[in-house]
């Protein structure tokens, strides 16, 4: 046994008493899944370590958020430092085609008593904000710690070994909450369990620009723009008053012939709105890419271990849906493990009730993006295809995060589409985690073109 320094939240030096410690639980991950889960975890009483490898704030591509997130951070409490930071208030979505015509999903249209604005955020702000009110809530958090392997007894996950600043340690825990993002550490590295759809194979070149002016933009202040063309599509998110994130998003063979800059350049140009929001634009950063492969794993829970955010799954970014459901899957895992901790819930029908929680929701966002994609790149073609009026409500609701609903028909139509299903056949929990009382308050609906008696 010997002392052993290490480096806790903000550049705050800690001493371990010993290269071996026992906490409640670990959160691998500082994202908005990790951060949020280990928040509540922490709040109610549990010693809660997380690991982050990165140094924060760290950049991260977006983001443009839905509604019902934004009723999220009042129960996370950072909805009055979100509100009271620069970040875009975006109040609807447009859809934009190469011949300058659009269509605008005005998020209003949702109906009483829900949220009907949201924001554009600056991601390595607002995810170095969601990290630091964790900690204020009692999360030890550690940076530079990178998982190197899993301890475990039978099948029960029981601890992580880690490296941090040179240094090997081993922490054990009770429960492990697995919000790695795409490295996915548990799926790729314990399960193998991860499996990726290759008709959602796409890759994006985007840059943020700088010195922007809403003079050049030719739709509402705020809102997202979301392009279609027959290669692919492209968006346009503000992110700060003066900065805007605008990226296009292709197949990877097309990226591979034309190269990165080539792509975005021809691409957005393509699509006359969002080059008139950026054409006057001088001030941008290089050229990035990042690949969106999505993929999936059948198994998100097990034995001492629950999976959050893109730790289990990843869906194409389309409709902005990756903060939503992190945060919300987040939630879940931190009260799923406080039951189990507190002895309030059997573990094993704890883990099963999320992992129906946890498909049910990203198996209807998997559904609305094959929708797009299997209709080119048009969300309007599949509303024709369904033969009904859709309502504006439920379109709106939809995109705004109504991912759990059996009361949406829209979500209902969707899954009916067996060429749409992704995770092996499942037991759907549905119920919306956001809204409970307004969708109980609800009657229930047949016809898509129906409206809500809310």
């Amino acid at each position: 046994m010997g002392s052993d320094g290490c480096r806790s939240m903000w550049g705050v030096d800690i001493v371990s008493e010993t290269i071996r410690e026992e906490v409640d639980a670990i959160v691998i991950g500082g994202g908005p899944a990790g951060s949020s889960a280990a928040r509540l975890v922490a709040a109610s009483g549990h010693s809660t370590v997380l690991l982050e490898r990165a140094q924060f704030p760290r950049f991260h591509i977006g983001e443009s958020m839905l509604t019902y997130t934004a009723a999220l951070l009042d129960r996370l409490g950072v909805r009055e430092e979100v509100d009271a930071t620069d970040f875009p208030v975006k109040t609807g979505a447009e859809f934009c085609d190469v011949d300058g015509g659009y269509t605008r999903v005005d998020f209003t249209d949702q109906g009483a008593g829900r949220e009907l604005t949201t924001y554009q955020v600056e991601r390595s702000a607002f995810d170095d904000m969601l990290l630091r009110h964790a900690a204020k809530a009692g999360v030890d958090v550690r940076f530079g710690a990178r998982v190197t392997r899993f301890e475990s007894a039978g099948e029960r996950l029981t601890g992580v070994t880690y490296t941090q600043d040179g240094v090997t340690r081993h922490l054990s825990a009770r429960r492990i909450i697995d919000a790695s993002g795409r490295a996915g550490v548990i799926s790729t590295g314990v399960l193998r369990s991860r499996r990726t759809p290759d008709r959602l194979r796409m890759v994006a070149a985007f840059r943020h620009y700088d010195g922007v002016r809403e003079a050049t933009n030719p739709g509402v202040s705020g809102d997202i723009q979301i392009g279609s063309h027959a290669d692919g599509w492209v968006w346009a998110i503000p992110i700060r008053p003066e900065r805007i994130s605008v990226g296009a998003v292709t197949r990877p063979e097309i990226l591979q012939r034309m190269g990165a800059d080539r792509v975005f350049d021809e691409f957005t140009r393509r699509i006359p709105r969002v080059h008139q929001r950026i054409a006057d634009l001088t001030e941008h950063s290089e050229t990035r890419v990042e690949s969106d492969f999505t993929y999936f794993s059948d198994q998100v829970a097990g034995p001492g271990y629950l999976m959050a955010g893109d730790a289990g799954c990843f869906v194409d970014p389309i409709f902005s849906a990756g903060v939503y459901l992190a945060l919300t899957s987040g939630i879940r895992a931190g009260e799923t493990t406080v039951a189990i901790l507190d002895g309030a819930q059997d573990e094993t029908a704890a883990t099963e009730l999320y992992s129906r929680f946890y498909k049910t929701g990203y198996d209807t966002y998997f559904r609305l993006i094959y929708a797009f994609y299997e209709h080119d790149f048009r969300l309007g073609r599949f509303l024709k295809s369904t033969g009904a009026r859709v309502a504006p409500i439920w379109i709106a609701r939809l995109l705004g995060g109504d991912f759990w609903s059996q009361k949406n028909p829209l979500a209902r139509h969707l899954r009916t589409i067996e060429a749409y299903r992704s995770f092996a056949p499942y037991e759907p929990l549905y119920g919306c985690p956001v809204y409970p009382e307004l969708e109980a308050a609800e009657r229930d609906h047949v016809a898509l073109g129906e409206p809500a008696n809310a």
